[in-house]
């Protein structure tokens, strides 16, 4: 997605039940290296956004909430 000349990769988490953990907590390390990977591989492919400013946005859903939109979660 692009915020404005921001390239943003955006991970959506849904969990059901919190019992095996929230829907950002997820997110761990080696789901973000996986992350990371697949963005490498997108500029490097689509190089056109090679020289745009990334970020990595995750966004958690469960049912009767709201979405909680984590904006710049985490940095490569």
């Amino acid at each position: 997605m692009l915020d404005g000349d921001t390239v943003v990769f955006v991970e959506v988490r849904y969990r059901r039940h919190a019992a095996w953990g929230g829907a950002l907590e997820s997110v761990d390390a080696r789901k973000r290296q996986r992350l990371i990977l697949a963005a490498e591989l997108f500029l490097q492919r689509e190089s056109r956004w090679g020289r745009s400013p990334c970020r990595f946005d995750v966004v958690a859903l469960a049912p009767g909430q709201e979405p909680n939109w984590l904006r710049n979660a985490f940095e490569s």
